[in-house]
């Protein structure tokens, strides 16, 4: 198989993702009601609200249940969001006022009371969904006024929900949930109590069209205050990098300019003269990195998820990914990168065999094991801890049975074929300047030369180009924040792809200024100090920025961030490696060297 082919087949079976990630939306949004009909309506689940992943099912609490509820059937990605939809006890038929309607009298159990009660002090809410549309509410209050102690709180119920419904003749545009406050039941005390759980309906009609019905959910974080506010912060961030940028680009071009003289003179003057600097080591520069096989599979794994990147933000632009269309996010991620295994493949293989690799088939599977094989251990143990405290976080083993069949079935085979196309590609490393037999000795160098240091210098600036929006990022992925301003991230992820490159490029040139020839992982670990970087935001958030506590939301906070800030490592590491690559061609190109 040729690049050409290859390259074909890449893109076929991206217009495939697209295709299946913009089919994840239910079609209940589709249906038009006459009076009287019923509109379907599902609980979801209930948990902390400030714990986003800590979620469990509706009926985990002692709710009003007939034990005979429908689960609704759920795409992959609505499952891996930790979605759990069942019929709700509650009958809102189209376009139909009910008042104070009684869904069930129960005697709540000294249990009852003690599992009620542990949820409305952890500041529970539920989630529900009426015709595709979220609902939200809390399940219960806490009386603190005029009381210091704790132990003096009362603790209370809500037994009745007001659900208020906008209509547009035959559509469901708007529906929300409002709690009595004056309909509660004490909580305080460990004692029986007998209730009775109420709801009642109000339907107003409405002008808004039924396509702008989502619009409400995007509002919070698109209000025209909001908005300038973010877009000030993100410009003056970026304003303030570039400057920093330009005037390091603008040094780095002079320097550059000096040498080339400094190097055209001395060709013309005497042949004893010594050489000193980058041209010094011309005969190093190109001489392989050690473990090359974990270069290659390092490189082609970043390149796969920088591909990822590009093909979930070009959904993003064209609006898939709309308030509230459950798991279409997970969808396409775990579709996508599935189907760009064959970039991974292919990438590794062919800079392997280029770099003189002879064990094609063992880099092949250290390519698909380098990012999925960290994740999957750290789903193993996040999963299992779910499934411990009950979560709807818990993945049903029917769910990861399909993973794995995508995994056995899609991801391995594309990168075995990748695999296949990159041995075959028959491309030669190009290197402009012959490298000698034995490498030279690397002088001794000040600390602040060495990987580290230069590691914290090169994920700096890269990230103080993003961490105002990581903030926004964070709120929505671990909050109950909405995100859609995706044209704002995209202006974000360029400046950090060019800031990063340019950084890399920069400390490369030092590097090789001190005769130090050893730059391959060097370049590949400054591109992709960011992830640390971002790893550490990551501590800041979770004690500064949010009320997250517990040990499961904790874990998955942490253990899921790594993940993440591990696959942005390997993405800026390729990133930075290949600009660096570039740059090291062009200046060896451009001087005659013996």
């Amino acid at each position: 198989m040729g690049r050409a082919q290859f390259s074909t087949l890449l893109f076929s079976l991206a217009i495939l993702a697209s295709l299946l990630a913009t089919h994840v939306r239910s079609d209940a949004s589709n249906h038009r009601y006459n009076e009287g009909d019923p509109v379907p309506l599902y609980a979801n689940k209930v948990g902390p609200f400030h714990n986003p992943s800590e979620t469990y099912r509706y009926f985990d609490l002692p709710f009003c249940s007939t034990g005979h509820e429908k689960e609704k059937t759920e795409a992959l990605g609505e499952v891996l969001n930790g979605d759990r939809l069942v019929s709700a006890p509650y009958v809102l038929d189209f376009n139909k006022d009910k008042d104070s309607v009684s869904v069930c009298k129960k005697k709540l159990t000294k249990k009852d009371v003690a599992r009620f009660r542990e949820a409305v002090k952890k500041d529970y809410y539920f989630q529900m969904y009426y015709d595709d549309l979220p609902i939200w509410g809390f399940i219960g209050t806490i009386d603190k006024e005029g009381k210091n102690d704790p132990s003096e709180y009362k603790y209370f119920l809500y037994k009745h929900i007001q659900f208020d419904v906008l209509y547009n003749k035959d559509r469901v545009i708007e529906i929300s949930a409002r709690m009595d406050p004056h309909s509660v039941v004490d909580l305080t005390e460990d004692k029986e109590v007998e209730t009775e759980f109420l709801y009642s309906a109000k339907w107003k009609p409405t002008d808004i069209p039924f396509e702008r019905r989502m619009e409400k959910y995007s509002q919070s974080s698109s209000l025209p205050h909001h908005l300038e506010i973010h877009w000030f912060s993100i410009i003056n961030s970026c304003v303030t990098v570039l400057l920093l940028t330009g005037f390091l680009a603008t040094i780095l071009m002079r320097v550059l300019k000096n040498d080339f003289m400094k190097y055209a003179q001395d060709e013309e003057a005497a042949d004893d003269q010594e050489e000193t600097g980058w041209k010094y080591i011309h005969g190093d520069v190109f001489r392989f990195p050690k473990n090359k096989s974990l270069f290659a599979a390092a490189l082609g794994s970043g390149t796969q998820l920088f591909a990822l990147t590009i093909f979930i933000f070009t959904l993003a632009l064209v609006g898939v990914f709309y308030p509230y269309n459950r798991g279409a996010l997970f969808t396409a991620l775990v579709v996508i990168y599935a189907l760009t295994s064959g970039i991974a493949g292919y990438t590794a293989t062919s800079f392997y065999i280029q770099l003189e690799g002879t064990n094609w088939v063992r880099n092949l599977l250290l390519t698909g094991c380098l990012f999925c094989g960290p994740l999957f251990l750290m789903f193993c143990f996040l999963n299992t801890v779910a499934i411990v405290y009950s979560a709807t976080a818990a993945l049903p083993f029917g769910t990861i049975l399909v993973i794995v069949l995508i995994w056995t079935l899609v991801t391995s085979p594309l990168l075995v074929l990748g695999g296949i196309a990159g041995k075959n590609s028959k491309a030669e490393f190009q290197a402009p300047v012959r490298t000698t037999k034995y490498p030279r000795e690397i002088p001794p160098l000040p600390w602040y030369r060495s990987t580290i240091p230069q590691m914290a210098m090169a994920g700096f600036l890269p990230f103080s180009a993003i961490y105002i929006e990581l903030y926004y990022i964070f709120a929505s992925v671990w909050g109950h924040r909405i995100y859609t301003i995706y044209s704002i991230l995209f202006i974000v992820f360029i400046i950090l792809l060019i800031v990063t490159a340019f950084i890399t490029v920069a400390l490369t040139y030092f590097q090789l200024a001190a005769e130090d020839h050893e730059w391959w992982w060097r370049s590949f670990l400054c591109g992709g100090s960011t992830g640390l970087f971002i790893y550490g935001y990551c501590l800041y958030y979770y004690y500064a920025r949010s009320d997250m506590s517990g040990f499961m939301q904790t874990s998955f906070f942490f253990g899921y961030m790594a993940c993440i800030c591990y696959g942005f490592f390997l993405m800026l590491g390729s990133v930075g490696f290949r600009a660096s690559l570039l740059f090291v061609r062009h200046i060896y190109r451009s001087i005659k060297c013996e």
